[in-house]
Formats: C-alpha cells, sequence, structure tokens
C-alpha cells in the first residue's frame, strides 16, 4: 500500500500498456505550493564567459534567460526565473596562494578589506547579472559558498581539517562586507539581490583545497544569520536570508552523520530551538536544501521526500526549495555523473528529479549547479570550452528539459492535481495560471515507445524536448496528442 501511495504521488499509474493511451485528469480546485522560480548558477564559469565575444557571451545568455520565440514559435532559451550569483571569497586573487588547485573553480571578492570595489575580477559576473535583467529575469541571489578570505581564520577561501573558518567575533563583519557586497551590485547594476545565502553545504568538510567552503554546525550558522540579518536591516537593505543550503535532503530531518549539524527544519524554524531564526523579519521562511545522492532509486528518494513534506506541513507558511543540483555520484547504479552527457538520456533523470521534488517534497523553487561548464561531467545546462578569452559552446538536453519546466511555469502558478492512467516510467504534473485560466501540464514518457494523451480540455500548445527535439513547438489537433518516446513534453491547455 506505501509503495502505491508513492508512486501515485510522483504521478505514476498503470494502465494498459498495449495501447499506449492515457487520459490526463486535471483538478484546478485541489491547489499545492506557488511556484517562485526556477534557476541556475554562474559558478564558476561565468567570470569567464561573460568577458567573451559579444555574440557569444550573449547567445548564452539567451538560451539561459530569454522568454522570446523563433519565427515557428519554439522557445529561444527556457526563461530562468532567478538567477543565483556567487559572491566570491577572493580566491581567484590570490591565485596559486589559494590552495585551490582548479584556477575555474576560484572565485573573486567584489569587496576588499579596505573597503575598495574590485569590479574587474568580477566583470564576468556583473555582465551575466545586466544580461539576466535586460532579458526579463527579475529574481536575485547572491550565495557564499565561504567567508572573504581577509575574514577566515587560515586566510583560504576553505577550511582547516574540518573546522569552521571564521570566529564568532568576526561574524558581524562578515554581516556589514555582504551587506557591502548588495549595495556594490546595486549601485552598479540597479539590481537589489532579493536573497543572499551564506553558508553552503555546511555539513561538509570543505578541507581539501577542491573549490571554496566552509563547514558550519547549527549554532554558527544561526550566528552568522543573526549577525547578517542586523547589518541588512542597519544598511535599509530588502535583501532577505535563505537556509541552510544543506548538502543533503536527509539533514533536514535528522542529524544522521553530522552531529550538530543536522534536523535543520526544526533547529532553524522552531520556535523551542537554541537556533531558531525564524523570527527574524529578513530571514525568508523557506528551507533550502540540495537534492545530490537522494535520487536513486526512485522509491527511496520519494520516501524521503514525503518525510520532507510532513516535516514543512507542521510549521506554518514554511516554504522549500530544492537549491542546487547536477547529476553527481553514481546514483545507485542508474546514471553516473562522470563524462558529459548532451543527450536525452541525462535529460530524462533531471527531468524525473525536478518532478519528484516538485510534487512529493512540494518543492516552491528548483535551482540547478552549473549553469555554463568546462567539465567532463554532468553537471552543466551549457558546456564551453575551457577557453577563458573565447571558446565554443554547446547547449544540453538537460537544458532544454529544465526549459519544459521553467520556460512555461512562471513564477505564482500553482501547482495542482493531476493524475492518469499511464505505462510505467510516465509522470505527470500540473500548475494553473489563474489569470489567464490556462493550465501547464508537464509530461515525462521515460519509455522508448510513442504514446497518446487526451485532455479534458483542447490543446492550445504542445512543446517537446526528445532525441530530435529541443523544446520545439509542435502542430496540436483535436483529439489525443502524441507523445514522443523518451521525452519531456509541455501542453498547455485551458480549464
Amino acid at each position: 500500500m506505501k509503495a502505491t501511495k508513492s508512486l501515485f504521488l510522483a504521478g505514476m499509474l498503470l494502465c494498459n500498456s498495449v495501447s499506449g493511451q492515457f487520459k490526463v485528469i486535471l483538478d484546478p480546485a485541489k491547489e499545492y505550493q506557488v511556484i517562485e522560480n526556477f534557476a541556475a548558477s554562474d559558478a564558476w564559469s561565468g567570470q569567464f564567459v561573460g568577458t567573451w565575444p559579444a555574440a557569444k557571451k550573449n547567445a548564452i545568455a539567451d538560451l539561459l534567460f530569454s522568454t522570446g520565440n523563433f519565427p515557428d514559435g519554439s522557445p529561444k532559451g527556457i526563461g530562468l526565473s532567478m538567477w543565483r550569483y556567487n559572491i566570491g571569497a577572493g580566491s581567484r586573487e590570490q591565485g596559486r596562494e589559494s590552495g585551490i588547485r582548479d584556477e575555474w573553480r576560484r572565485a573573486g571578492n567584489l569587496l576588499s578589506k579596505d573597503g575598495k570595489y574590485n569590479w574587474q575580477d568580477v566583470a564576468g559576473q556583473v555582465w551575466l547579472l545586466q544580461a539576466a535583467k535586460e532579458r526579463g529575469v527579475k529574481q536575485f541571489l547572491g550565495f557564499l559558498n565561504s567567508p572573504p578570505v581577509h575574514l577566515t581564520n587560515n586566510g583560504k577561501a576553505f577550511a582547516s581539517q574540518g573546522q569552521c573558518n571564521i570566529d564568532q567575533e568576526k561574524y558581524d563583519a562578515l554581516g556589514e562586507y555582504v551587506a557591502g557586497v548588495v549595495k556594490g551590485i546595486r549601485s552598479r547594476t540597479g539590481i537589489t539581490l532579493d536573497y543572499v545565502s551564506p553558508v553552503n553545504e555546511p555539513q561538509w568538510d570543505w578541507s581539501d583545497g577542491g573549490q571554496e567552503g566552509n563547514p558550519y554546525n547549527n549554532g554558527q550558522v544561526a550566528g552568522v544569520v543573526r549577525s547578517l540579518s542586523a547589518s541588512l536591516l542597519a544598511n535599509r537593505l530588502s535583501t532577505r536570508i535563505l537556509i541552510p543550503e544543506a548538502g543533503h535532503v536527509k539533514y533536514l530531518l535528522a542529524d544522521e552523520d553530522k552531529p550538530g549539524k543536522g534536523n535543520q527544519v526544526n533547529a532553524f524554524f522552531n520556535p523551542a530551538s537554541p537556533f531558531y531564526t525564524g523570527n527574524l523579519s529578513n530571514v525568508s521562511k523557506t528551507v533550502a536544501a540540495h537534492s545530490y545522492f537522494s535520487t536513486s532509486p526512485l522509491a527511496s528518494g520519494i520516501e524521503i521526500r514525503q518525510a520532507i513534506a510532513r516535516r514543512m506541513a507542521e510549521i506554518k507558511g514554511l516554504k522549500y526549495w530544492q537549491s542546487e543540483y547536477c547529476i553527481l555520484g553514481d546514483n545507485n547504479g542508474e546514471i553516473n555523473g562522470e563524462k558529459r552527457d548532451t543527450g536525452i538520456n541525462a535529460a530524462l533523470y533531471v527531468a524525473r528529479t525536478i518532478h519528484t521534488d516538485l510534487t512529493v517534497a512540494n518543492a516552491a523553487a528548483w535551482q540547478w549547479w552549473l549553469a555554463i561548464s568546462p567539465y567532463n561531467y554532468k553537471d552543466g545546462l551549457i558546456y564551453i570550452d575551457k577557453g577563458k578569452e573565447d571558446g565554443n559552446f554547446y547547449d544540453s538536453k538537460m537544458l532544454w528539459a529544465l526549459g519544459n519546466y521553467s520556460r512555461f511555469v512562471r513564477p505564482g502558478m500553482k501547482r495542482i492535481e493531476a493524475g492518469f492512467d499511464m505505462p510505467a516510467n510516465c509522470m505527470v504534473s500540473a500548475f494553473k495560471q489563474e489569470k489567464d485560466k490556462r493550465i501547464v501540464v508537464v509530461l515525462i514518457n521515460a519509455e522508448p515507445v510513442a504514446k497518446k494523451a487526451i485532455l479534458p480540455k483542447r490543446v492550445l500548445e504542445m512543446y517537446v524536448t526528445s532525441s530530435a527535439s529541443k523544446l520545439q513547438k509542435q502542430k496540436v489537433r483535436a483529439g489525443a496528442v502524441d507523445i514522443a518516446p523518451a521525452s519531456v513534453t509541455t501542453i498547455i491547455t485551458g480549464y
């Protein structure tokens, strides 16, 4: 019974697999979460790509942010509704002395120790901020992987021996530093960061020099948040604080293998907790975590997301964001993060992850890790040659599968009840836009055979990502619509 319920929540029910035809059942009256955004980050390639030749960087920006269409009606880009800006700690300026081996993983510090802005080393990132704004993005977030090196104990942007790299007496200085970064970006671009995320995956040790990073226990996170809250308010900034960006969703629910670093829903948002920060006016009533290592096998991924939804429901008004993901690790043998895959197989796995986060965990936002990657890994929406001044770029089907959601499921839309009779390996979710009385339906057909879908109302538009299509607009006709094999399909209908 438990497995049946899980499959239902994931939008999967068995039916006649011989005919391959199913009915989609929608209930606009049964509402779930309001969608706030879909996003990706500028880490780390944005610092270079933003200084590439104009034609190339504009083409990349169009792929990420554009809501325009080609003459045939197919989208030019995936229309991300939030952009995540990496507030670097200064390892770029340190160069080899930073201890971070890969210079592409170093990050520039916008605001130096003497209070001067260093725009040169973040020029590429700032260009992408402006490119996003020009293409209609209205939400922006700044995130820190490490405090700036002038505030860390070891003078580096990663920790020593798994110990927090900033002392408590420097929390106020960190708060003022972040407020200064927010003000600098506003003065330069006209963008006030809507959110700032001061800690990232605080459960990990961050001591190997692989990238900027810093561990925190819950008490340290709370201390940083309180100081940052006071600094933002003192500087009359409307920016809200997002926490805790947990490295695994399990740490939202319990300490697990990281004593003092887990049970983070209750730690920060239960008034009985000594680390309670939910009473601070500029702390977003949002819990953020990363979906890494929790997506395979599907049944266990559904189970832990059900637990997240239950825990979140215990605290009134609390929302959940999936704030960072790419295909990492071996995923129980289903798919390995190593080696690029710009084709449909990786895209289908990503789409399944988006689906379960939205429909089971009730995520109000879904955010990708590296928007632009130079690596031979399944971590990029767009891949590039590893050239700091120029290079080629390559889109991926992961980009377009995310676009099946981000381009059409816009901020403010509500997820509604969706179900069907369908062969296994198919999923459905639906979102309504009340103003226009339209519903966006996203169907994932992971099987290698085509299906036919019957919608309760006339199909107005349809867009397909498959081995042959990149969010391509399809001609629609009365009656059942064709769902391509191994595809993600977005259907727009009325209600």
